[in-house]
């Protein structure tokens, strides 16, 4: 392990101290796994080395440190194990949040949240779980009386709704100004959604504010890194 290269580019980022030593200890337990498990360091390893380790650990024991991993492997260059630490980490996530009422979304109207509850549809993951394809949608339509295009509004909320730190507002944020998929999202860079976002709050009167552009930095990293569950 790099320490020292990867301890030094962390700092440059502008890590706290006690950040940097809690992810380089989540560097070195997997380092540890590696030599246990077949005597190899960090730079043997591979995919399945890693979904190995992160099978190891199940869904109730809640948040698994494996963020150094990601930056360790993105700081080597490693960007196939970069990209697998950050989808689990993001899974991980999703699993572990609450899902959002479909009521909490700005705009959804009483009668049609009502409308989904009445056939077990209450939050964003019965949502996905109900409306993920188009042939799912249609029947949800005809089922509720609820237009199609608002049934796929919704999933598509739900979807936004799946980012790291994005909730009801700031996925109708997303949403109305354009951005309603993750693929849509994953191919934004961060300083020109900004921008984009800032001039749309401020033609629109959208009662909120823009994302930083830190949050839109990890928004967009989520939105790279999340399967997709949504067909179209």
């Amino acid at each position: 392990m790099d320490e020292a290269g990867f301890r030094q580019s962390l700092k440059r980022a502008g890590k706290a101290g006690h950040v940097i030593d809690a992810l380089v200890s989540q560097v070195r337990a997997f380092e540890d796994f590696l030599c246990s498990q077949r005597g190899a360091g960090l730079e043997q390893a591979a995919e399945a080395d890693l979904r190995t380790y992160l099978g190891r650990f199940s869904p109730d024991q809640g948040r698994v440190g494996v963020r150094g991993l990601g930056l360790y492997f993105a700081f080597t260059g490693k960007r196939n194990l970069a990209d697998a630490a950050n989808a689990f980490r993001q899974e991980r996530v999703v699993a572990l949040r609450q899902p959002e009422k479909l009521s909490s979304f700005r705009g959804v109207s009483g009668e049609t949240a009502a409308r989904l509850k009445a056939i077990g549809i209450a939050n964003t993951q019965d949502m996905l779980a109900a409306g993920g394809t188009p042939a799912a949608r249609q029947r949800l339509s005809e089922q509720t009386g609820i237009a199609p295009e608002a049934i796929l509004e919704l999933v598509e909320l739900s979807d936004l709704a799946r980012l790291e730190g994005v909730k009801g507002i700031r996925a109708r944020l997303y949403y109305d100004a354009g951005l309603d998929t993750l693929d849509k999202l994953a191919a934004c860079e961060a300083a020109e959604l900004r921008r984009r976002l800032v001039d749309w709050v401020a033609r629109t009167g959208f009662q909120g504010i823009a994302p930083l552009p830190k949050e839109l930095e990890n928004t967009i990293a989520s939105a790279r890194s999340l399967p997709r569950v949504v067909e179209y």
